[in-house]
């Protein structure tokens, strides 16, 4: 794992968030008297952004807004969810512990989300786990996002790391279109936000919990390295 570099996507991946993020969405929609949406009913769209689940939820009450007053929205949801950022979000069981692993062999960590930087960075640390990573990435953080490539190729360079070298881990279409662009294998996690079945996206590998991600880090990186010495030997024409 020396020299690897393994890039997590955050809500959803990392971190349980959908809790936190519904009830931030529920708080923004009972400014308009509107009955809290069920979180089972939301998940799908936490993928996407504070301003959709806002979109979901109006949705699932009949209601369409103009683009100021989902502004307003979003600040009363953001305005709500930084303070409370932490109050019930936590890691997925078994996450910490092999990040932990996985760095005291000598992987580089890094996160790259379509959060927004400070409100990633405020969650990692209020969760006690930011020092787990040499970079992390928000949306704000290039001009370009998932699923850009260079929204994860940044993530890598930021991290001190090789795009040769490294593997992204997520859990909706935007991570895997995102590896993909940036030809870096890509690890599907099924316990996720996905708006797909997992197995409809074809990521390089699938896991069903932190305990397989290893072996499946470690047989990526075998396989993509075999794969680019084959091509480097093969003969130009």
């Amino acid at each position: 794992m020396q020299n690897a570099t393994l890039v997590f996507d955050l809500d959803g991946t990392l971190v349980d968030t959908a809790p936190d993020l519904v009830a931030a969405t529920n708080h923004a929609l009972a400014d308009l008297d509107l009955p809290p949406i069920p979180a089972e009913t939301l998940r799908h769209a936490i993928g996407f952004g504070a301003r959709r689940m806002i979109v979901e939820g109006l949705k699932q009450t009949g209601l369409t807004l103009p683009d100021a007053e989902l502004d307003r929205l979003l600040a009363l949801f953001l305005d709500y969810y930084e303070p409370n950022i932490a109050r019930e979000s936590r890691p997925f069981e078994g996450a910490v512990e092999v990040l932990e692993r996985l760095k005291g062999e000598g992987a580089r960590l890094a996160i790259c989300t379509n959060k927004r930087l400070a409100l990633a960075e405020r969650l990692l640390r209020e969760l006690r786990i930011d020092g787990l990573f040499a970079a992390i990435a928000g949306r704000d953080s290039f001009p370009v996002y998932k699923p850009h490539p260079d929204h994860l190729t940044g993530a890598v360079r930021m991290a001190g790391g090789d795009v040769r070298n490294a593997v992204m881990v997520g859990d909706t279409s935007i991570d895997i279109a995102a590896a993909r662009a940036a030809v870096v294998p890509v690890i599907g996690c099924t316990f996720g936000y996905s708006d797909a079945p997992m197995d409809t996206l074809a990521p390089d590998a699938i896991i069903t919990g932190y305990g397989e991600l290893e072996p499946a880090v470690r047989a990526l990186l075998a396989n993509f390295s075999a794969g680019a010495a084959a091509r480097a030997a093969k003969p130009q024409i």
